[in-house]
């Protein structure tokens, strides 16, 4: 068994969505400095890095990310590698061979090349869902999507694949790492930081393979 940390590095050199508060640590005591421990204050948007949507973050319907069901967000799951994709569409994920009975599926596109090269300004043109492919995987009962950049929906166009997915309870995990990883059967544990009232929050997310 081999486990692949797919979660992204946060720092203030990792990318963030146009608009959202940069990441910020600093230490408010320092052993350096004669106090009696090292102690750091941190300051990010919730959907920094690595992370899962709540319902709530386009819905506004109170479903907060600590209502998120862990048998979800934990079990089996499928890396599907689209690499030619500019963006994925329903007629694409009907030619793939995923596999039968898949509830989870993580889509690994030439976005994980930003990862591997350690791209640090955001990129709007990543390759993201068309709203027919969220509605593909609604319609054949996936309950879990994950995307290798910061958005399941292409840039400036966020709200119809969001709308679709969350309506239908499908939990959404953007940010992953998967560079390294390739495509196949995989168990995912994926569990984001259970802040109360929070439209999403950051999570590290490994996959166990065979």
């Amino acid at each position: 068994m081999h486990t692949y940390d797919i979660t992204l590095p946060i720092s203030n050199t990792l990318p963030v969505w146009p608009g959202d508060p940069p990441f910020e640590r600093r230490l408010v005591d320092s052993i350096a400095k004669g106090d009696n421990t090292n102690t750091s204050y941190i300051s990010m948007s919730a959907h920094m890095g690595t992370h899962v949507d709540a319902p709530d973050h386009f819905l506004g319907n109170g479903h907060t990310i600590e209502k998120l069901p862990l048998s979800v967000l934990t079990g089996r799951a499928y890396v599907l590698y689209l690499p030619d994709a500019e963006i994925i569409t329903a007629s694409m994920l009907s030619a793939a061979e995923i596999p039968p009975r898949t509830r989870r599926i993580l889509f690994k596109t030439r976005n994980s090349t930003f990862w591997a090269r350690d791209e640090r300004n955001f990129q709007t043109e990543f390759v993201a869902l068309a709203p027919d492919a969220a509605e593909y995987l609604v319609a054949h009962s996936f309950k879990l999507v994950g995307v290798d950049y910061l958005s399941v929906a292409p840039y400036k166009n966020s709200r119809p694949t969001h709308e679709i997915l969350l309506k239908a309870g499908v939990v959404i995990v953007e940010g992953l790492d998967l560079s390294i990883v390739a495509p196949g059967r995989y168990t995912l544990h994926c569990l984001p930081l259970k802040l109360a009232g929070s439209d999403g929050a950051p999570a590290r997310a490994v996959l166990v393979g065979v």
